[in-house]
This record gives C-alpha cells, sequence and structure tokens, in this order.
C-alpha cells in the first residue's frame, strides 16, 4: 500500500528535502509552500498530514482546525522553530499526532512517520467491540461512541483510553504514559501527559480516571 502525505512548508529547500526524503521510502508527496493551497486540497484527505505552524496565507494552526473539522480521524504532525510547551499543548488541544521542533534531520520525521503509520493503520486490532458502560468502543476501526454517536477522539486520546482500558486498575506514572504513547524517542514535557488525560475525561466524562498526585494516572476498573 502506498500512502500518501500532505506536506505544508514555506522554505522551499527544506520541503524540496524532506520531500525527497519520504518519496524514497516509498510514500507519495503533495507538497505545498502557503497554507492557502493547502487548504484548497483538505477535501482529497490524505494518510497523514505534515504542517509547519508558521506559513503564509492560513497557518498551520487554522490548518489542522478545517482538517479536523473535515475528517478527524486523520492524523496530523506539526512541525515549528518555535520549541515551546504551550505551542506543543496547543497542538495537542488542536489534534496533532506528533510535533517535531527546528532544527532537526530529515531522516528523524521519516522515522516518526513511519511509526505513526505503522501503528494506525497496519496494527492488527486484538479485539473488535468492546463495551464500557455507557461507551462502546471499536479497536478494528478505532472509534468510540456514546448512544449511537461517535465521540470523535484524536488518535493520542483513543491511545490513551486502550492504555486505560487493557489495564484497568493499573497505575501509570507520566513516564510510563509518554513511552506508551508517543515512544522513547519523545522529547518534551510531561505536561502533555496532563493535558492528553483532561481532553479525554471532557469528551468521555463517565470514564472512572483517578489522579495519582506527584506520580501519574489509572482507570478504577467500578
Amino acid at each position: 500500500m502506498t500512502y500518501s502525505i500532505f506536506l505544508v512548508e514555506d522554505e522551499q529547500n527544506l520541503n524540496d528535502l524532506l520531500t525527497k526524503y519520504l518519496e524514497k521510502e516509498g510514500y507519495s508527496v503533495t507538497a505545498f509552500t502557503d497554507g492557502e493551497s493547502a487548504r484548497s486540497a483538505i477535501d482529497k484527505t490524505p494518510h497523514l498530514w505534515v504542517l509547519d505552524i508558521m506559513v503564509p496565507g492560513v497557518d498551520g494552526y487554522q490548518l489542522i482546525k478545517e482538517i479536523k473539522a473535515a475528517s478527524p480521524d486523520t492524523p496530523v504532525i506539526f512541525i515549528s522553530a518555535r520549541d515551546t510547551d504551550i505551542d506543543r499543548v496547543l497542538g495537542l488541544e488542536l489534534g496533532s499526532d506528533d510535533y517535531i521542533s527546528k532544527p532537526f534531520l530529515p531522516r528523524e520525521l521519516v522515522i516518526r512517520v513511519q511509526k505513526l503509520l505503522t501503528r494506525l493503520y497496519e496494527s492488527a486490532p486484538v479485539k473488535n467491540t468492546v463495551t464500557l458502560p455507557p461507551y462502546t468502543i471499536d479497536e478494528s476501526i478505532r472509534s468510540v461512541s456514546l448512544d449511537g454517536k461517535n465521540l470523535n477522539l484524536t488518535s493520542k486520546e483513543f491511545d490513551l483510553l486502550l492504555l486505560f482500558l487493557h489495564n484497568k486498575g493499573q497505575a501509570f506514572s507520566r513516564e510510563q504514559m509518554i513511552e506508551h504513547i508517543w515512544g522513547s524517542d519523545y522529547f518534551g514535557t510531561d505536561r502533555v501527559v496532563d493535558d492528553l488525560v483532561r481532553r479525554l475525561r471532557k469528551k468521555m466524562p463517565d470514564l472512572k480516571i483517578e489522579t495519582i498526585y506527584g506520580y501519574g494516572y489509572r482507570m478504577l476498573t467500578a
């Protein structure tokens, strides 16, 4: 299967370099150098978007809002020259699946792309439908519904749900949760864990997620 990637990067040299590296791995890459042209392609729904936050016309934050409104399950990787906690948290809040700060090696992006696409599109589901009252969880298509209505979780929110679902009652430190959800190559603050838990609680308020102060979280069995 050939995965399609839409790359939005206004630095032409970097755009060309990243396109070359991704195409070398067998991906089909459509490149954009401004937000407006990328916006016009949102309805084409690639397997993955790679967005530079600061692009002319329409910035990455606005683009991801429109991408997620059109296709909530389409994954997004943010790239940015601004390596700050608030940018990482805001990106996650808007539904990004990963965040990589400039400068970075093109190979690092390739590795992150490979891991994300494999996890989302190639990992074999363990089960099909699981009932966690009042929610119905379908692992095969990575969806959660309540009274027949899809709750539109982001991929990382769903990963967190599965971590709790498969390990009911087990306490996880923030470091363990980062390892499970973001991977061992994640570099950044553990505040992203608190933000992810907060968003999952907001979308699924009937989950019994307990905060273990100074340590992490666990989901209670009853």
